[in-house]
């Protein structure tokens, strides 16, 4: 009687083991169809931009290594782009030849001004960027905003040239984690650099509206080509520049995104909060 109880128990116990590992089987099933494919899709928009949608959204190392991914995007022509930094207070950079390269390290082991250093050069769609701007922090090249841009489209949505970016803070120059190579160090927050450079053209007058797309999207624990750790809520900030250098007076048009767009981003800026990125 003891043994036929002892059975019973222990099938009892066995068909619950089965039932809790169905459980969790079916749980984490659930979390990786909703973490990697609906909830993606759910809130994936190009409605303002729907040239972008096709393209991938990291650039690539010369060593083919994934890069920075983009995060801004410039909506007008080269005449555009160009008067639009300018008047923002963003440098283009010097090409790298021998001179720029000796200039930079003077200016890092020296703490002294190269306000249009060169950058290191990332690949897009096959080809290194088509511009480079920066904007010094500090007195040396070894901190500085900086973006990277690629021409994309020859015409958008508002008929005009579109621009993806990749904007990042060079905190430091150290060794790359992944070539031993010497290079700038990125700071973590990407979503920061990216306000910066709106917010500079955006008080120069440079922007008549801005909207959101859909980038890589929402990323917590990120490397780069140089293997710094990155996080970023994934959205790409268009900026449709002034034409003809006409300053903008009054306020910029800010064009809304879809309520699951928006609803995430809410939930991304708590779970940022909430574990001190």
């Amino acid at each position: 009687m003891d043994a036929q109880t002892d059975s019973d128990v222990n099938a009892r116990k066995r068909s619950r083991l089965r039932r809790a590992r169905w459980l969790l089987l079916l749980v984490l099933a659930a979390y990786l169809l909703a973490a990697y494919l609906l909830l993606p899709a759910f809130w994936t928009h190009y409605e303002h931009q729907k040239g972008l949608a096709k393209l991938p959204m990291v650039t690539r190392t010369a060593q083919d290594i994934p890069g920075d991914p983009l995060n801004v995007s410039l909506i007008g022509d080269h005449r555009d782009v160009i008067c639009a930094m300018h008047h923002a207070g963003w440098y283009p950079a010097d090409p790298i030849t021998l001179r720029s390269s000796i200039a930079i390290v003077g200016s890092v082991l020296l703490d002294r001004p190269y306000k249009d250093a060169p950058v290191s050069n990332l690949f897009y769609l096959g080809r290194r960027e088509d511009l480079a701007f920066e904007k010094p922090v500090g007195s040396s090249a070894d901190r500085r905003n900086h973006v990277r841009l690629w021409k994309v489209l020859d015409q958008g949505e508002e008929n005009r040239p579109v621009w993806l970016g990749a904007a990042t803070l060079d905190r430091s120059v150290g060794i790359s984690h992944y070539t031993g190579a010497v290079t700038h160090h990125i700071a973590a927050d990407l979503d920061a650099e990216r306000a910066t450079l709106a917010s500079d053209l955006e008080a120069a007058g440079m922007v008549t509206a801005k909207y959101q797309v859909t980038g890589i999207g929402p990323t917590l624990n990120g490397r780069n080509g140089g293997g710094d750790p990155y996080f970023t809520d994934g959205e790409i900030w268009a900026l449709r520049l002034v034409e003809n250098c006409v300053k903008h007076e009054g306020a910029v048009e800010n064009l809304p995104s879809p309520a699951a767009t928006e609803f995430k981003d809410q939930v991304w800026r708590a779970v940022v909060q909430a574990i001190g990125k």
